[in-house]
Parts: C-alpha cells; structure tokens; sequence
C-alpha cells in the first residue's frame, strides 16, 4: 500500500509539475507577443545600420554613422521587458519558459548597451585627445559584437518556443490558451530569418 500510495504521490507531482510548466509556456508566449512591435522595430532599424558598421567603423568620415548609430541606439533602449521576461519574474519560471526569457533578456540588454557604447566611442573618436580615440577604435569591435550576439540570440527563441510547445503536449494540452497558430507566429518573428545580422566575419578586435 505505501507503495502504491508513493507512485500516486509521484504521479501527482509529475502532473502538477507539468502543468505549472504549461502555465509558464503561455505567460512567456503572450509577453513574447505583447513586445512583438518593440522588437521588429528595433530589428529592422539595426538591419539598416548593422551593414556600416560590421566591419568595424571605417578611419575616415566616422561622423556620418552618428546619426543612424543613435537612431539604432533609440529603438534599442525602447525594447520592451515586460514583468514575466524580467529577471525578478523570471527566476521563479519552469521548465522551457526560462530560457525562453533568458534569451530574451539577454538580447534586450545586449542589443541597448552595444548600441549605446559604439556611438559613445564615434564620439571618442571624433572629439577626444587621440590617446582616448585610439582606444575606442580599438574596443569599439566588443561593442559591435554585442549587438550581433543579442540578434543571435533572439532569432534562437522561435525555435525553442516551439520544441518546448511541443515537448509539453503542442495544441491538445494547450487548447486556447496557446494556439498552435500563436506558436507558428511567434516562431515566425524570433527566428533566424528574421532577426540574424548578417555580415558576422568582418568584425575584428583591436581594428
């Protein structure tokens, strides 16, 4: 009898586990959708601009990328976090789910800060002594590789939005809550096609 009572013990747990897994997969997938505009925002404008600086900034005329690095920098500090993506929120999520926001986390605060640094270090180089300017020419690659790491890294999160919809039983154990058709169009949004920057080969430290 006890062992019968411990399997049904650990039949229960099971089943609440995964239902709390479940429950997790669906807020993570509607914050993943309310930030949808912030983030397709943000893509399409560091695409504009990814192609002048993936090489690192050129030695001359390095004003001209002024303006289109603060316009990158902008969308950037105006990606959305919402409270199930933030990581007071986050550490408490199961299964799928958190990594699902660490990848999303992670390309927000990448994508901002890289941004901002590689137009602090245009302005470096364009009006400090030029001991300054040297370094931030020399340095300005690690912040170009932020922004390419947090684009990496968002286009992963369609793909494993997916496998963990259906690792955790796809559309019958979802139902409503999270369509099969919300899953294929988050997947959609945060995936390699849409979101990966390319050059990558043409970044180098120390430039």
């Amino acid at each position: 009898m006890a062992a019968l009572a411990g399997c049904g013990g650990s039949s229960s747990s099971t089943t609440a586990e995964l239902q709390l897994q479940r429950e997790d997969l669906v807020t993570v997938g509607r914050a993943l959708a309310q930030v949808r505009p912030s983030v397709e925002r943000e893509v399409a404008i560091t695409k504009a601009t990814w192609q002048r600086v993936a090489n690192g900034l050129p030695s001359e005329g390095v004003a001209k990328l002024r303006a289109p690095v603060e316009r990158a920098a902008a969308s950037a500090a105006q990606i959305e976090l919402p409270a199930p993506l933030a990581e007071a929120r986050a550490v408490a999520l199961t299964g799928p789910s958190s990594q699902l926001a660490g990848l999303y986390r992670s390309f927000a605060q990448l994508a901002a800060r890289g941004w901002s640094l590689i137009g602090a270090a245009i302005d470096e180089i364009e009006d400090a002594p030029p001991a300054a300017a040297r370094f931030a020419r020399e340095n300005v690659g690690l912040y170009i590789e932020s922004v390419y790491d947090a684009h990496f890294g968002l286009a992963q999160i369609g793909a494993k939005l997916r496998d963990g919809y259906a690792r955790l039983g796809g559309p019958a154990a979802f139902g409503a809550s999270l369509t099969a058709q919300t899953v294929a169009r988050l997947a959609a949004t945060y995936s390699e096609a849409s979101d990966r920057l390319y050059p990558h080969s043409g970044i180098r430290l120390g430039s």
